[in-house]
């Protein structure tokens, strides 16, 4: 009997999915545990799998539509069964695209691309001029996104090739993995060529006699919003209108946390060991839930709920917006466990093949723009979480040491508090256990 396959639940804020791409068709033969097609959810894009054998029948929605938890995707059954009818679910609205080029006459061409008689009377070239080459028309409007899937961004990494110069025939202009053998085959969009230095030449503004170009900073354009922004948006005005923020700064002296990274991966290069700066802060923060336990806590409306463990998140910068994964029982791990764990969670993030699990769950958060250059900034709770950290860059300034001025390097920590559970003895506590820990950074280790 043919069976109705409908839109799963594949993370817990989900309510609709994009259909990104089918990966069987109609007449196919899948068995358990086939991938059917690509499906983003607001968090990230995944495989969804076949729960049984038998045949595709009839596949209801197009791929880049969006589909609601619980529509039809399509009817998997036995061969020459007649699939159910059902209601499909409209596609998603694209964005508008631009009218194709009008069809270039063939005497507009170069001589090289047309067909050229055997004969030619010389008075018909003598003194003509060839006509320049038009113009390849660029892929994408300059600092345009760049769409592409995580499989075909995975293998443009491994074939050295820019997706950036790839042209993309999924929906909506996505780049999949056929478009990424199609520029292998070609011989196009190697990584340094001269075609990517022109393309990235185009996005740039053009420098006259020492004097920038005037004109438009960007094409003009409406971009439909994101499942993951949508959510983000959501989640963020409810944050911001239901939790009381009230913000706390610290400065701390970065030098002792600097020498000790500075050290560690020196002596343990050889073993592959490379720490970062968040990775302590985050070893840190985990420690000092631990002595400030009442910050690692949520809101529940009648109850406040604290937590035994210190899961740890931290965020990740996507191109349609951000993650958080989750160091899990971060009071309990080394720094180096720690440090091996957020670099795989980072990597699945970018490539949004996180699963469900390794996002959600989070008691605190830590949010980093050090990297980035930025002093100091006051970041939105990420609820039900009772409290974020916000870590700025390294700077470097006259300071105070023994009662001498001298040439030192600083760093502001900023802690946004949701004043339901936290008040600001306990966040001020907080953030002074976090300044002794990365200042005495060998406690740490212990």
């Amino acid at each position: 009997m043919a069976q109705v396959i409908t839109m799963p639940k594949l993370s817990d804020t989900m309510t609709v999915g994009t259909l990104v791409k089918w990966l069987k068709k109609e007449g196919d033969t899948v068995k358990f545990g086939d991938l059917m097609a690509e499906i983003e959810t607001d968090k990230a894009t995944m495989e969804f799998e076949s729960f049984g054998d038998g045949v595709v029948l009839k596949l209801y929605v197009p791929a880049g539509s969006q589909v609601a938890i619980g529509d039809p995707l399509l009817a998997v059954g036995a061969a020459g069964e007649a699939a159910p009818e059902v209601a499909a679910p409209a596609p998603a609205a694209k964005p508008a695209e631009a009218p194709a080029p009008a069809p270039v006459a063939a005497s507009a061409l170069p001589p090289a691309t047309t067909a050229v008689p055997a004969v030619v009377a010389p008075v018909a070239v003598a003194h003509a001029p060839a006509p320049a080459a038009p113009a390849a028309a660029p892929l994408r409007a300059a600092g345009e996104r760049v769409k592409v899937s995580p499989l075909a961004r995975k293998l443009a990494e491994s074939k050295a090739l820019d997706v950036a110069l790839i042209k993309g025939t999924g929906p909506g202009g996505r780049v999949v993995r056929a478009d990424v053998l199609a520029a292998e085959a070609a011989g196009t969009a190697k990584v340094g060529s001269a075609s990517a230095k022109n393309a990235g030449s185009g996005a740039a503004s053009a420098v006259v006699g020492g004097l920038v170009a005037k004109g438009p900073i960007q094409e003009e354009r409406v971009v439909p919003v994101s499942n993951m922004r949508g959510v983000i948006a959501k989640r963020l005005i409810e944050s911001k209108t239901t939790a009381p923020h009230f913000y706390l700064e610290i400065e701390v002296d970065a030098e002792p946390l600097a020498n000790l990274r500075t050290q560690l991966n020196t002596g343990l290069e050889k073993a592959g060991v490379k720490l970062s700066v968040n990775d302590l802060i985050l070893k840190a923060s985990a420690e000092a839930l631990r002595r400030v336990p009442e910050v690692n806590a949520s809101w529940e409306g009648t109850q406040i709920r604290y937590f035994g463990a210190a899961h740890v998140s931290f965020a990740v910068a996507l191109p349609d917006g951000l993650i958080t994964p989750v160091v899990r029982d971060a009071h309990e791990k080394s720094v180096f466990q720690i440090s091996t764990e957020a670099k795989a969670l980072g990597k699945l993030a970018k490539d949004k093949k996180l699963k469900p699990d390794q996002y959600t769950g989070g008691t605190f958060c830590v949010s980093n723009l050090g990297m980035m250059g930025i002093p100091k900034f006051y970041p939105i709770i990420n609820t039900p979480n009772a409290a974020i950290l916000g870590v700025g860059t390294s700077v470097t300034k006259p300071v105070v040491k023994n009662g001498q001025i001298v040439v030192g390097s600083t760093m502001t920590l900023t802690l946004s508090c949701d004043h339901r559970v936290v008040d600001g003895a306990v966040g001020a506590q907080f953030l002074g256990a976090l300044k002794l820990l990365l200042e005495s950074p060998a406690l740490l280790l212990v």
